[in-house]
């Protein structure tokens, strides 16, 4: 064999090395035995989570740890750009257990709630809106978040949109809670939230606010229904088979959990599922 031909699969065989070791570091093997559910979270985004234990997806997390007989902890970041590289990409911890369905920085479990966007009002108002095509919300000064599937229709039904920014720090502020309020003390008409937000903070005003979900069939050509996963590192199978195991086995706990927190639930014809401890899932 001459020496060129030798160097050449040399180098080869090195490059080989170098890009498995390169592999191995890029992904490295799945964590299988845990000492504890490690669960990446906003500390202070009500009614998702908070370090106080006081969201939904806090008590859908203790329900977890209590499945697997492990102790919870949490790493607590704001759930704004960098949440995903800051925290389940350095495996400080391993679930976040709130993200949309087909969000590409992490693999997505199976859905455990679909939901839609409601529309809020005051306590006295009249307006009973099925649909954003309704012509009730002409003149309506209506509060909307930033690019949410709800800014075009509302507009071509003549709503006087006022809007709220989407992504902050919630340590300092928070915009989709201000939309609520702001409807509550009338500096608005009504708002147009995802739903999980709207119905809780809406029971929370004194009195409490008018909430209107949105059913698909009524929704036209915008889309404001959405499934929610649980979000785990790629190339953990295991993890993703034994979230998916858990959740079918607890939908219907899942499913009373959320309907505590006033978040209108979807089965999967588009229907509302009502409150019941005979759930099935949504």
């Amino acid at each position: 064999m001459s020496f060129f031909r030798t160097k050449i699969l040399l180098c080869g065989f090195a490059a080989i090395s170098i890009g498995m070791l390169s592999a191995a570091s890029a992904n490295p093997p799945e964590l299988i035995e845990r000492g504890a559910l490690r669960v990446c979270a906003d500390g202070n985004n009500l009614p998702f989570s908070n370090q106080a234990g006081e969201g939904f997806e806090n008590k859908i997390a203790e329900l977890m740890a209590e499945d697997l007989d492990l102790p919870l902890t949490y790493v607590w970041a704001p759930q704004v750009m960098g949440f995903v590289r800051n925290t389940l990409e350095l495996r400080i911890c391993d679930v976040i257990i709130g993200i949309v369905a087909g969000y590409g920085l992490v693999q997505n479990t199976n859905s455990y709630y679909r939901s839609t966007y409601s529309v809020v009002l005051p306590a006295d108002s009249t307006f009973e809106p099925n649909s954003l095509k309704d012509d009730g919300f002409r003149g309506l000064r209506v509060g909307v978040v930033h690019d949410t599937p709800a800014m075009m229709p509302l507009r071509r039904s003549g709503a006087n949109i006022e809007l709220y920014r989407a992504h902050t720090d919630t340590r300092t502020v928070h915009p989709v809670r201000d939309a609520i309020k702001d409807v509550a003390a009338g500096e608005t008409d009504a708002a147009v939230i995802w739903g999980p937000i709207a119905g809780y903070f809406a029971a929370r005003q004194d009195p409490p606010l008018k909430v209107y979900s949105i059913a698909p069939a009524e929704a036209g050509d915008a889309r404001l229904d959405y499934r929610i996963t649980m979000g785990i590192r790629r190339n953990e199978p295991q993890w993703k088979d034994w979230i998916n195991d858990f959740i079918s086995r607890y939908q219907n706990e899942i499913n009373d959990i959320l309907h505590e927190y006033e978040v209108p639930l979807l089965d999967e014809r588009g229907n509302f599922i009502q409150a019941s401890s005979d759930d099935g899932k949504g």
